[in-house]
């Protein structure tokens, strides 16, 4: 899609709704409040207007450490109007990850929930460039409280002439085995996961309504709650806390939505709640969407069974902001990523960068035009992942007759047992088939005789039993995967260590 030069996304996504007649209708709803399109219109005019009357400008930045209210859009948006570049921050990091990434961005201004503060305070006195702090939602103590300044401020504003290539808005990597590099987008790219993905694949439209466990702050679950609604005129449900099994379920029966996005360890606590029936829930879910890791096929074969509805499995990634491989309604196939998003270019590539034939393990490429150009400040980090049009993923797949991908592990993750390459996903997803299993990780270890091989460590389901259990589970993935690729240590344990967004951090258990 052609883009105008000037262009500033807030423009398509709010004042063409507007335009179209919706101001009335509902565009985000959360525990407290709801916003219409013309609410957002208004409210984000207010918000850009008080980030100028602090002294911010084009091309400035905000930290934004906010959960998922009402009232995220509306400081999201009126940083956009205004030509100033909203930071994303993830609610759930410790304080030394905060200090770094305010360091890091050079945030000016920050705008944070109100129960985030304690988190932040010891970094605070150690952050020179942070001139203001903007308390959303409770006692803002000795800071700016968000909504009575807000109040005090016009609702009126000419959204400011930015280009199409212009930075609009920052987000952070999920920071797996590292700190969180900072990956700045342009306006043009939220409109294009929006059209591409949201609208070609998922077939988003204006009476759906949406719920994303994934928050805001996540690429994924920006384009879910944010920018695809947005593009169409559909409504979001917003939820400021932790999406237990129980509370996605109340969510989902309460409000009722149409499209459901969550990551594959949800989708299998769900399964196991005991309240988890279409009858329960959402009589009016017709999709629900998947991604973050690779959708473990058991998983997705017993939620259609039980919900009636299908989950499109899809492969998307911060620096892509959105999905680029995705199942489609009406051509899922579970155990597999599906086919490139059309829109996108997908290659696989061996160690030395050669494409690589049918059936062999490469590393999975992407070549589309919602592509962060680069790290921010990170200079090798950008070479080694972003080379011309084509981003490095990290991911390890092969491609099948049918041009559809399986997904075998992270690069970093994947490992050889007798000299064959071995998947953790395969395996995780054979342990994760047997009905005592809920959860599965998969990693190299040193044997005895300092040869490697897979390692497990597995959650049991409620009621199970670990006695004579590591025996059942080996045979198990022998008949399921092969005879190599069972795991010759398994570990049970309550918990696996995983990100904010939902990924098991296997460095850990290797560790």
């Amino acid at each position: 899609m052609d883009y105008p030069r000037h262009y500033n996304a807030a423009t398509d996504f709010i004042d063409r709704n507007i335009a179209k007649g919706l101001s009335e209708k509902t565009a985000f709803i959360d525990p407290v409040r709801s916003l219409t399109y013309g609410d957002l219109g208004r409210e984000s005019c207010r918000a850009a207007n008080l980030m100028i009357s602090h002294g911010l400008g084009l091309e400035d930045r905000v930290a934004m450490l906010v959960h998922d209210t009402v009232d995220f859009p509306v400081i999201f948006w009126g940083a956009i109007k205004a030509g100033i570049v909203p930071v994303a921050l993830n609610t759930l990091l410790s304080t030394d990850q905060y200090h770094y990434i305010l360091e890091d961005s050079r945030a000016k201004v920050l705008f944070i929930s109100a129960a985030l503060l304690e988190t932040l305070k010891p970094a605070l006195a150690k952050l020179p460039r942070l001139k203001h702090i903007f308390v959303v939602g409770g006692d803002s103590g000795d800071h700016i409280d968000f909504a009575k300044s807000l109040a005090a401020e016009s609702d009126q504003f000419e959204t400011v002439e930015t280009c199409a290539d212009e930075t609009a808005f920052w987000l952070y990597s999920s920071g797996s085995t590292g700190m969180p590099k900072g990956v700045p987008h342009i306006h043009s790219s939220l409109m294009e996961t929006a059209r591409l993905f949201g609208q070609g694949v998922l077939g988003i439209q204006e009476d759906d309504m949406v719920y994303s466990a994934a928050k805001l702050f996540f690429a994924y679950g920006l384009g879910n709650g944010m920018s695809f609604p947005l593009s169409v005129g559909a409504t979001t449900i917003l939820f400021p806390g932790r999406p237990t099994p129980d509370a996605v379920l109340g969510l989902l029966k309460e409000h009722q939505p149409s499209i459901y996005c969550g990551v594959p360890t949800l989708y299998a606590a769900l399964l196991a709640h005991p309240d988890c029936n279409r009858e329960k829930t959402s009589a009016r879910l017709r999709i629900c969407l998947s991604a973050g890791e690779a959708l473990p096929e058991d998983v997705g074969t017993s939620w259609r069974k039980t919900m009636g509805v299908d989950i499109l499995d899809g492969v998307g990634s911060t620096e892509m902001l959105h999905i680029f491989l995705s199942n489609r309604p009406g051509d899922i196939v579970y155990g597999t990523s599906g086919i490139a998003v059309p829109g996108y270019d997908l290659r696989l590539v061996d160690e030395e960068g050669q494409d690589i034939t049918e059936d062999d393990v490469g590393e999975l490429l992407v070549r589309g035009s919602s592509a962060a150009s680069g790290y921010w400040n990170q200079r090798e980090k950008t070479r080694r992942t972003f080379e011309g049009e084509w981003t490095r993923t990290g991911d390890k797949y092969t491609r099948d007759s049918d041009g559809r991908y399986h997904y075998c592990g992270r690069t970093d993750d994947m490992f050889k047992v007798s000299g064959i390459w071995v998947s953790p996903f395969e395996v995780e997803s054979a342990l994760i088939s047997h009905e005592s299993v809920l959860e599965a990780a998969v990693v190299p270890f040193e044997d005895p005789d300092g040869l490697t091989k897979p390692k497990a460590f597995v959650i049991l389901q409620e009621g199970a039993s670990s006695d004579g259990m590591f025996e059942v589970l080996k045979d198990h993935v022998q008949t399921s995967v092969g005879k190599w690729k069972y795991p010759r240590e398994i570990v049970f344990v309550d918990s696996l260590p995983k990100t904010a967004t939902g990924k098991i951090q296997r460095f850990k258990l290797r560790d």
